[in-house]
């Protein structure tokens, strides 16, 4: 069996990887995004923001798994621009588009260097109910989470072997407190960030992201699974309208 650890080796690879670009044509983000669109019912009267999935290909679905028009997010926890585009997306995207039932929005994780795995594999041990919320969370905090490391740890953290590298990165980074405070206890703590099977998911998730998809930076997105130039909000909430039909 291949070493799941093996990913930690790609990740420190991708960290030239990189975050975010001039967001495409967005003087074109002239769409009416105040126009009503049509809804399609959730179960049970029930809210499709509030249902969320995890999917085939490693990602986590939040919305109409059957909805007409389907945008995925390749992000990076450690991408700022990554950071700008949940503070300015997360709520229209939740409750106008998912919740109409017209549109589902899946998070994918892009790994650029290994405090993108520490974070992904913690974020996605939690229930998928509570990954968006929390990835959310991870955005808001991304500059206290990153200068957590101080000069002493550091260079200690970077001599070891990839497979001892990650839990000590995580705890150096704060992150067995900040998940403790989501629902992740020391226990679980070190089961999440030493899960070997999930490492492996994520590694092959880049894989596809970089040879099938040649994903270069963060945040790219996929509607319908077209690969857009647009990386900001106005940008892409215009090809949603687009795709929608209204």
């Amino acid at each position: 069996m291949k070493s799941g650890f093996s990913a930690m080796t790609l990740a420190v690879a991708l960290i030239l990887a990189g975050c975010g670009d001039d967001g495409g044509n967005l003087s074109a983000a002239a769409a009416n995004s105040n126009a009503p669109l049509p809804q399609i019912p959730a179960p049970n009267n029930g809210n499709w923001a509030e249902i969320v999935t995890r999917t085939p290909d490693g990602g986590f679905l939040m919305g109409n798994p059957n909805a007409p028009v389907k945008l995925v997010e390749y992000a990076s926890y450690t991408c700022p621009h990554c950071a700008t585009f949940a503070q300015t997306a997360g709520t229209p995207l939740r409750e106008t588009y998912v919740r109409s039932g017209q549109v589902s929005w899946e998070l994918r994780s892009f790994l650029r260097g290994p405090q993108d795995v520490a974070l992904t594999l913690l974020v996605e041990c939690l229930p998928p109910d509570a990954v968006f919320g929390t990835a959310d969370q991870v955005f808001e905090r991304q500059q206290e989470l990153m200068s957590a490391i101080d000069e002493t740890e550091g260079p200690s953290i970077q001599a070891l072997p990839p497979e001892q590298m990650l839990p000590p990165l995580a705890r150096a980074m704060d992150l067995d407190t900040f998940f403790a405070r989501r629902g992740i206890p020391e226990s679980r703590f070190n089961q999440c960030i030493g899960d070997r099977q999930a490492l492996q998911r994520l590694e092959d998730m880049n894989r596809r992201a970089i040879d099938e998809l040649q994903i270069q930076v963060t945040p790219t997105f996929l509607i319908n699974g077209e690969k857009l130039t647009e990386s900001e909000w106005a940008g892409v909430e215009q090809r949603l309208r687009a795709a929608i039909g209204g």
